[in-house]
This record gives structure tokens, C-alpha cells and sequence, in this order.
């Protein structure tokens, strides 16, 4: 089994400390370039340098494993500094993954930061019924028609800024909002249960643990689905 995840150096989630290898959590101990068995999530995140985008990845990706899946988590970094937009995967699967790619075609994307979304096509390759979920006080209806969702593709919306500065998860200026937008997308998604997210945090988070776990409850209750 392998289990790596990189906690920032301050006990919040940040990118900072992750290298651009791949993490995985396999059940039979191994992972091999090949092609994937069976039926597969493929969830991808956007966010921007020092918001934790790719350490959310890795939390749900362990939160699957809790719940007997297997999973992987990896990040793709552009220009790597502090605010540039950074992409990460996670898969999840019954079976074993044997891809590395990138993901092209997503059941479900998350959107750490709102102004995203009008700098990145975010639902580039959304699946017909898949599903975005964006940190956002934007009314739902209005974001879908300016992400251009159709058909039987949904929208979900949490204000996860707000919660994290509420729960003092970093500054006003720069709160960290992974506990708050992975609460919220246990709950829109379905993919992992929220004890498991919260066992997966607690696991992972050296501090503000309370806090960390109660915003990613108030999320879990809060998220408005469309």
C-alpha cells in the first residue's frame, strides 16, 4: 500500500510541499502502466498555486481507499508559483487503475477559486451528466449559463471562502478553503462518505483539526445544488 500526501508546513493544506509524482492507494500493494479494468470516477480540480488543489486531491483520493476503492491522485502544474492556476486528478475506482494520463473527460469538476472561472474553460470535456461544483456566492442558474452547462450536466455552489474564514482556516486574505469544498462535494457528488472525507482530513491535518472538520461539515450541509 502506498500512502503520501503532503501536508503544508503550517498544518494547512497547500500545494507546496507536493512533488509532481504520482500518488496511489492500491489495495494489491502495486499500480503498472496499462490499460484500466472496470469502472472508473475521474474527478479534476482547479485552483491556484497555495490554495492546496492538489493536497484536496490526495485527501479524497485517501478518503476512497478508507472505503475500499482504489484510487489515485497526481498533479499538473503550469507556471509554478503562488497564484498561477494549478490542475489536479483523482480517480476512483473498484478495480485497479493503470493510467496515469491526465483527465480529459471528468464526472466531476471542482473549482477552488470563482475568478477561474472565467479565466479557464473549467467544464472543458464535463460529461454529459456530470457534475461542477464551484467555490462561489454566484446564484447557481446564473453560473450555469455562464459555464454554458446544458442538458443533464449539474451545478453545485458552496461558499467556501466564507466558511473557512469562519472557521479561521487561514487569513481574510487568503483562506483555505479544502475542507470547506471537499464537504461540499461529499455531498453533491456521493462519491465518498463524509466520515471517511473527515477521517481522511483528521489523518492528514497536523492542526486545527476541530476546525478543519467542522467546516468541512457546515459545508457538507450548505452546498445548493442545481
Amino acid at each position: 500500500m502506498v500512502l503520501r500526501l503532503w501536508p503544508g508546513v503550517s498544518g494547512i493544506f497547500t500545494e507546496t510541499m507536493a512533488s509532481n509524482m504520482p500518488v496511489a492507494y492500491s489495495k494489491g500493494g502495486s499500480t503498472m502502466e496499462s490499460e484500466i479494468l472496470g469502472s472508473m470516477i475521474e474527478v479534476r480540480f482547479h485552483g491556484r498555486g497555495g490554495q492546496g488543489a492538489v493536497v484536496a486531491s490526495n485527501i479524497l483520493a485517501e478518503a476512497g481507499f478508507l472505503e475500499g476503492k482504489e484510487v489515485s491522485a497526481f498533479p499538473f502544474f503550469g507556471v509554478e508559483r503562488r497564484g498561477a492556476p494549478v490542475t489536479a486528478y483523482t480517480r476512483v475506482s473498484d478495480r485497479k487503475i493503470r493510467i496515469k494520463s491526465g483527465i480529459y473527460a471528468p464526472d466531476f469538476v471542482i473549482v477552488m477559486d470563482p475568478t477561474l472561472v472565467k479565466a479557464v474553460n473549467v467544464v472543458e470535456g464535463l460529461k454529459p451528466e456530470g457534475l461542477v461544483l464551484v467555490n462561489t456566492k454566484e446564484n447557481a442558474d446564473s453560473l450555469r449559463r455562464g459555464l454554458g452547462i446544458t442538458g443533464e450536466q449539474k451545478v453545485a455552489t458552496i461558499d467556501a471562502t466564507g466558511i473557512a474564514i469562519k472557521h479561521r482556516l487561514g487569513s481574510k486574505a487568503a483562506p483555505i478553503v479544502n475542507s470547506s469544498v471537499l464537504g461540499a462535494f461529499a455531498r453533491a457528488s456521493g462519491l465518498v462518505k463524509l466520515e471517511s472525507l473527515v477521517s481522511s482530513i483528521r489523518h492528514n491535518v497536523p492542526v486545527k483539526l476541530d476546525e478543519n472538520t467542522a467546516a468541512a461539515k457546515e459545508a457538507f450541509e450548505s452546498v445548493v445544488m442545481q
